[in-house]
């Protein structure tokens, strides 16, 4: 096991920073004398071997999350109690809160940077002081060059001063056709640029564009007020553009079984306006199913910021300190999650997807201060188990529900640990035990945790996908065993840019590398079995291109059906140049 990380979330999963004792999200620092120490080298997101003791007397990790709870023998207190934690997380790196741009660039980076800590690595939380308010956020991954400018100008209507999208793909939005042929020039073995879309206009502050969804027919994409749709081959508008309101504020990440999303906007246009208006839309059609308005929690349960999953045909909406779970398939209300127990417990974020998991905040500013992790039954609420965190150490994300694996970090102990537990029964199994620094990419949140804002990491089956932080030239990508938390294997990006896993497709695990300043992204798969793990390519975009791929301020990706697809998260605002929305690769 792990052991807590030593260093306080900066901002992101990622490499930590400068790890204090206790390891954090990175490479520890100094491992404490564990009686069976992490395998040297293997990589964490941001999680090393703690640097200073940690919960564990026996663990390999001194403090984790789990010190003295019902996971292995603790030395010193961690996240669970009596098992140690794992590494100390890095340190956050300044994570830009929703509605400001990240201070920081693209890659995400741990918060803490020091070893592992016994407890999961996830995305690491900062508190980012905004004009005398305090905003809860988590990393991000924006581009370090590509800062936004923060250009006053009128709030435009969706789609922009004209009203249409910039460019809906059939040359009648206001950016016209694109300029040029992107693919002039393109060489043999490249793929080809298959359409390219411009965004709307946004504030001068800044806009929200999350999400991205492709089915067998249709690419969809949020941006600021407006949800286009472009048909995967060439990039034709597939139904006109759905005009919200008012500006979009959370999505469902994922998409139901029969290709339908959930849409939550704005009731207003202040800064007081909340995040509770709710709109199913077909993503194949683009047809609106129900409205639903969600209803205001108690004093201080804010729904300014919500976050959303699915988890079957149930919708769980959370606000600061509750949720509620509504029927997908009718929009009707199944039960609410409300604060339990004596400490009392206030539930703080939710995660859907083969289960529905809570992680609540308990007894804030007391000494019985903690985190409680639960999971749900989807139709009813019951819960089916809890398992109770050490004081000290914030659930920050959930890399896999089924099974379940968390990231947690301790911002005294400047610590982070990625725990795995069973799904049945929620028994602590094992902890990540790898002195590394990883670096999956994760969004920024605000008010809400976003358990699932996370890209760049990969769990199937028995193992765990997560990139390192390149400090110099390429980094690699390593797999990590969920029976003891230590590394399988690792292998090295085939280019100097980063790699980043996607998913498991086929057997193989398929990995994005990112494009460099003469040289187009990369598409690959690397066999999972066996002993040969090198990557094979699948896709290499052109070079031509590699400067719009390159410049995405923060980006989501994907891979359908042979295409490769990548859109922005985020907005500046920038009056000066058109900003990207989307952008899709094919053969």
């Amino acid at each position: 096991m792990t052991q807590p990380p030593n260093q306080p979330p900066q901002g992101g999963f990622g490499a930590p920073q400068d790890p204090p004792p206790g390891g954090g999200f990175g490479a520890p620092q100094t491992p404490p004398s564990p009686p069976q120490g992490p395998p040297a080298g293997a990589p964490q997101p941001g999680y090393g071997y703690p640097q200073q003791p940690g919960p564990y007397n026996s663990g390999p990790y001194n403090s984790g999350p789990y010190a003295s709870g019902p996971y292995g023998q603790p030395q010193q207190p961690g996240p669970y109690g009596q098992q140690p934690g794992y590494g100390y997380p890095p340190q956050p790196q300044f994570p830009g809160a929703p509605g400001t741009p990240p201070p920081g660039g693209p890659g995400s980076r741990s918060p803490f940077k020091g070893k592992p800590a016994m407890i999961i690595g996830a995305a690491v939380a900062a508190l980012l002081v905004i004009g005398g308010t305090v905003w809860a956020v988590s990393g991000d991954d924006g581009k370090k060059d590509k800062k936004p400018v923060a250009k006053q100008t009128d709030d435009p209507e969706p789609g922009g001063s004209s009203g249409a999208p910039v460019n809906p793909g059939d040359g009648s939005g206001d950016g016209g056709e694109d300029p040029e042929n992107l693919n002039e020039g393109r060489k043999a073995g490249e793929s080809k640029v298959l359409w390219y879309k411009e965004a709307p206009d946004a504030p001068g502050s800044g806009a929200d564009a999350p999400g991205m969804w492709v089915t067998d027919k249709t690419a969809v994409k949020a941006a600021y007020k407006e949800l286009f749709a472009y048909n995967v081959g060439d990039g034709d508008p597939t139904w006109d553009t759905i005009a919200f309101p008012q500006e979009i504020c959370a999505v469902t990440q994922e998409k139901t079984a029969d290709d339908k999303v959930v849409i939550a906007y704005k009731s207003g246009k202040n800064d007081s306006a909340e995040c509770n208006q709710l709109q199913l839309v077909d993503l194949n059609t683009g047809e609106k199913g129900w409205k639903q308005e969600v209803a205001d929690g108690a004093l201080f349960d804010s729904s300014l910021s919500i976050e959303m999953s699915l988890t079957g045909n149930t919708l769980m909406v959370g606000r600061s300190q509750s949720g509620t779970a509504y029927d997908v398939t009718s929009g009707k209300k199944l039960f609410d999650a409300k604060k339990y127990g004596d400490a009392p417990c206030f539930p703080a974020a939710f995660a859907g997807g083969e289960r529905l998991l809570q992680v609540a905040s308990c007894g804030a500013g007391g000494t019985n201060e903690h985190d409680e992790l639960r999971e749900l039954d989807p139709k009813t609420g019951k819960v089916k188990w809890t398992q109770k965190f050490d004081k000290g150490w914030r659930i920050e994300r959930t890399y896999s529900v089924d099974p379940v694996v968390v990231y947690s970090t301790n911002e005294e102990k400047k610590a982070w640990n990625i725990s795995v537990f069973t799904g049945g029964s929620g028994k602590f199994r094992s902890e990540v035990t790898i002195d590394e620094d990883f670096a999956p990419g994760c969004g920024w949140a605000i008010l809400a945790r976003d358990l699932q804002g996370c890209e760049g990491v990969v769990v199937d089956g028995n193992t765990l996908y997560l990139p390192t932080e390149a400090t110099t030239g390429a980094n690699e990508i390593v797999a990590i065993s969920l029976d003891n938390g230590k590394e399988r294997w690792r292998v090295k990006s085939p280019a100097e840019e980063s790699m980043q896993p996607m998913k498991i497709e086929g057997g193989k695990l398929i990995a994005y590398v990112e494009p460099s300043y003469d040289a187009g992204g990369q598409v690959v798969a690397v066999p999972v079995g066996g002993s040969d793990h090198k990557p094979a390519g699948l896709m290499r975009n052109p070079q031509g291109v590699a400067d719009i791929e390159n410049s995405f301020f923060s980006k989501s990706i994907d891979w359908v059906d042979g295409r490769f697809y990548i859109s922005t998260t985020r907005l500046t605002g920038n009056d000066d140049s058109k900003e990207k929305l989307m952008l899709a690769y094919g053969k």
